[in-house]
């Protein structure tokens, strides 16, 4: 009798079956605890006092003319010859006056809306690596085929937010275009927003510009209501190259919004110890704050984190490291010290979609969700320190974000939930299998797992025994099967279309 109801097991439980994948419905997700503090008032005090004086006496590169003049005429000490910029406390004092403690962003379909800032929680996809990796074929460069697939499994799961710049990189397109033809297939395969490269003006200004065709708005009307972001990857220690903050003030010039984020690396691009490179990130993470309110007072933008640290055997960065996990939590104080939106990041240094790839992730994912981050980026498909986008990993990485978005619900207590009366109704001894209340619920009492296995040995061994990564490999597959590509107007495709052919043609083989 074992054996034909261990294989009823095996079939009931299969991912082969023609069942939908079974995800978490479309919401917008809120962390309804109380934020952890690591740090006191007075630790807090001190990392703003300690980032003040960065500012004040030792300054920030920018290697921007345009930006050198707006802090200059604003009163800052401007060195043309080093480039270097000196601020003081008052002048970041007034910037943060005109901030938003929070906004939204809308993509084409408004039903896919974000809210950054409160209690609000966001995840996106992966986002820079220059490679693709899945079980099947192996890790190969970026190309448009792979990004239009990564970007269809984001559409098709809901914990996916947005998506982030470039979830790999099309070389086989030409580079100073190609960021076109990835705005195109993210406006066309998904229905959701997205983070724009803000390497320069022209490449930002094309998303803006390409979002407001999908919306059927103006750029000044796309101004009062944004669609996309950015990330403002500062080149830490203390320095902000020309691209990067003409991407800074082309976003906010046109009221987008920046995540200000400096790339502190403990023992590499920052000092050695925490406190020492929090002071770093906030003081350069606050100066690029202050420059997106000097181009346009009330920019959206929000406070940026990622310190990690580095392998000091090897100076390779290591990530969901314990150092990486306070981080992210202590970084949400900062951006809460100033009333900003917080972006923060998990991630790992595995090369595989293995144990060491998810218990990284799940360390940093933590002290994203505790630290009360609003935009969790990289949270879908990073591995190999962001070098590759994992197909499996990304798989792997919704079933962790269902997981903590099921964590996020509130416990619910009153009189259903109490249920007083099925207590009183079983026996000692007996079980609640096919008491009334159980029977009422059972279908919906518990997450339903998409990737976790629960079947005992036996069955798990007739089944395949497939493990975590070779689940995951089948599920990527059925879920492009089961994607559906969001309409659009024709009239719409055509005129981003006409765009891009004219941008292509005006940029020619200079940059955009």
């Amino acid at each position: 009798m074992s054996e034909p109801r261990r294989k009823r097991g095996a079939e009931r439980t299969s991912n082969r079956g023609p069942a939908a994948i079974p995800q978490l419905p479309l919401r917008r997700v809120e962390n309804p605890y109380p934020p952890m503090a690591l740090l006191s008032a007075d630790q807090i005090e001190a990392i703003h006092q300690a980032s003040m004086h960065i500012l004040e006496n030792f300054g920030i590169e920018v290697m921007s003319p345009r930006a050198l003049s707006l802090f200059e005429r604003a009163g800052a000490k401007v060195d043309h010859g080093s480039m270097n910029v000196r601020i003081d406390r008052s002048m970041v004092e007034d910037a943060l006056t005109s901030t938003r403690s929070n906004y939204t962003l809308t993509p084409r379909n408004p039903a896919r809306a974000i809210h950054l800032g409160g209690s609000t929680i966001n995840f996106t996809l992966v986002a820079g690596p220059p490679n693709v990796h899945d079980m099947e074929r192996g890790r190969r460069a970026g190309n448009l085929a792979d990004y239009s697939d990564l970007v269809r499994l984001a559409q098709h799961f809901n914990c996916i937010h947005m998506l982030g710049n470039q979830v790999c990189a099309p070389i086989e397109l030409p580079a100073n275009t190609r960021h076109m033809d990835t705005y195109f297939a993210n406006l066309t395969l998904t229905d959701k927003c997205f983070h724009v490269s803000a390497i320069g003006r022209g490449r930002a200004l094309d998303g803006i510009e390409m979002m407001a065709i999908a919306r059927g708005l103006t750029l000044h009307e796309m101004a009062q209501d944004p669609g996309v972001t950015t990330i403002i990857s500062v080149n830490s220690p203390r320095r902000f190259d020309e691209m990067m903050a003409e991407g800074l003030m082309t976003m906010a010039e046109y009221g987008q919004s920046v995540a200000v984020t400096p790339f502190t690396l403990m023992g590499a691009m920052s000092p050695v110890t925490l406190a020492g490179a929090l002071a770093q990130q906030n003081a350069e993470a606050l100066f690029g704050i202050v420059l997106t309110q000097l181009v346009r007072p009330g920019a959206p933008v929000m406070y940026g984190a990622f310190t990690s640290n580095v392998d000091m055997k090897s100076g390779a960065p290591a990530f969901g490291t314990p150092e990486n996990t306070k981080a992210n939590i202590a970084s949400g104080q900062l951006a809460r010290r100033y009333n900003l939106p917080y972006r923060t990041t998990p991630g790992s240094a595995s090369n595989a979609a293995d144990a060491q790839g998810a218990y990284e992730t799940m360390m940093a994912l933590w002290g994203a969700v505790l630290g009360h981050g609003n935009l969790v980026y990289h949270a879908a498909g990073w591995q190999e320190g962001g070098l590759t986008a994992s197909f499996e990993k990304l798989i792997i990485d919704v079933e962790m974000i269902q997981h903590m978005m099921e964590f996020l619900r509130p416990i619910v207590v009153d009189e259903a939930e109490l249920a007083v009366e099925a207590l009183g109704a079983v026996p000692t001894g007996g079980h609640f299998f096919g008491e009334p209340h159980t029977l009422e619920r059972y279908a919906t009492a518990f997450y339903q797992p998409m990737l976790s296995n629960w079947q005992n040995y036996e069955a798990w061994q007739e089944a395949g025994a497939l493990d975590t990564t070779a689940r995951a490999t089948r599920l990527w597959k059925k879920a492009l099967e089961e994607y559906v590509q969001p309409a659009m107007d024709p009239a719409v495709r055509e005129a981003l279309e006409a765009y891009m052919a004219r941008r292509k043609e005006a940029i020619g083989p200079g940059e955009p």
